[in-house]
């Protein structure tokens, strides 16, 4: 399988190919502006010291600050950054945000820290970094295994060697420190807005009321309980959800909120708990049989590559939302769109967490306060507007949402570039 750089360059290159794009722009596109590679030494509690792998990839700061955000992840390398931060500037283009695009991560599973390893490690990320990113420069987020907390941990690291108080170069952060209402549920509160308004544009392809419309969760982080709470209380029918270590499902419909109160409970006091070992009635089944299920719509709420090539052929839905990055490779979406399956792509649908992070640093760049109803209605705006350019692009270029998202991006890069004469 090829990596996931690789695949996210691929669809640039198809995108560019359908609107002609000059051959030096689409070099410019493909390429990072910067990028930082890092060895971060930690001090452990028992005094041993220990080496990690940390990244910062700023890709195109055209249209504004780079933004995006900072994963914690065993497996975070370079190749997995730089393609993040490629999707981050197609992604902030997409919702017409005046952002570029940035990732960072270091190589680091945080469950074999403890919390006062994971703040040091954190702070010592912001030593590393703090050079390079600013509220004006580049703002990062919590992205895999990051949190508010831990933006709070760097916001204050970066504002003790500034010597100044500085809450808007971190977004996510809690809601003591310059955080915004409505943030932690932005990614899915977004991605629903899409899936639903995409919903009554096709009324045809699932004649369906809410409760009728079978519903499967691949992730139980923060995107993909959120959506799960969300979906549930609009009526709709959760058969099945899954963390990293498995799923459940019930064909009749997931006690979800119950199941999700129980889970994240005991995932506070112990972070190897996995959902299988919930409370309920269901089955226990694999993340890949989670995949394959029969259901109207699928969302892959986890990490990349998810549906590939050994399984696309085998997906049983009528519509994917991504919430996650890059959970549908560049041929198995050719795949899919040729079964008629729709995938509504990532850059839109899960855009809705950086549309909350952009309200949040708009707050503490003018020092307001909104409430949650006024955030998630601008959020809801901005996905609804984003979501109607897209159909229109789709339209166009008669191709599939995922190659429309990448063409309207480039061709928006394309002209932040022109203006700032860098082209």
């Amino acid at each position: 399988m090829e990596s996931f750089y690789q695949d996210v360059l691929r669809r640039i290159k198809k995108a560019s190919e359908i609107i002609k794009l000059p051959e030096q722009i689409e070099e410019v596109i493909l390429n990072p502006q910067r990028i930082i590679q890092l060895s971060l030494t930690l001090k452990r509690d028992n005094g041993n010291i220990e080496t990690y792998k940390a990244y910062r990839v700023q890709h195109n700061d055209a249209p504004g600050p780079f933004k995006g955000g900072i994963r914690f992840h065993a497996d975070t390398d370079l190749d997995e950054v730089s393609a993040l931060a490629t999707l981050m500037s197609l992604k902030n283009s997409v919702v017409n945000l005046p952002y570029g695009g940035a990732k960072g991560g270091i190589g680091v599973d945080p469950r074999s820290l403890s919390e006062a390893e994971l703040e040091r490690l954190s702070r010592e990320y912001v030593n590393a970094i703090h050079n390079v990113i600013g509220p004006r420069k580049d703002i990062p987020a919590p992205d895999v295994n990051t949190n508010g907390q831990i933006m709070a941990w760097m916001a204050d690291q970066y504002s003790l060697l500034n010597n100044n108080y500085l809450p808007g170069v971190f977004t996510g952060k809690p809601m003591n420190f310059g955080g915004s209402f409505g943030r932690d549920i932005a990614t899915s509160f977004g991605g629903i807005v899409v899936l639903e308004e995409f919903l009554k544009k096709e009324k045809k392809l699932i004649k369906k009321q809410n409760s009728e419309i079978t519903i499967a969760i691949q992730g139980a982080g923060n995107a993909g309980a959120n959506a799960a709470r969300i979906l549930s209380k609009k009526g709709y029918k959760i058969i099945a959800i899954s963390d990293s270590k498995g799923g459940i499902l019930n064909k009749n419909g997931l006690k979800i909120e119950a199941i999700l109160d129980e889970y994240q409970e005991e995932k506070r006091k112990d972070s190897s708990v996995t959902i299988t070992e919930s409370g309920g009635e269901f089955q226990k089944i694999t993340n890949k049989e989670l995949l394959e299920l029969t259901v109207d719509i699928l969302i892959p709420a986890a990490l990349e590559n998810q549906i590939n090539n050994e399984n696309a052929k085998k997906i049983k839905t009528k519509i994917v939302l991504e919430l996650a990055n890059g959970p549908v490779t560049f041929d198995a979406n050719e795949a899919l769109f040729e079964n008629k399956v729709t995938v509504l792509p990532g850059i839109l649908a899960n855009a809705g967490g950086v549309v909350g992070s952009y309200f949040e640093w708009v707050q503490n760049n003018s020092g307001d306060r909104w409430s949650k109803e006024d955030v998630l209605g601008k959020i809801e705006t901005k996905m609804k507007e984003a979501f109607a350019d897209l159909d229109l692009v789709k339209t166009k270029l008669k191709t599939d949402y995922h190659t429309a998202a990448f063409a309207s991006s480039i061709l928006k890069l394309q002209e932040a570039m022109k203006t700032r004469g860098r082209i």
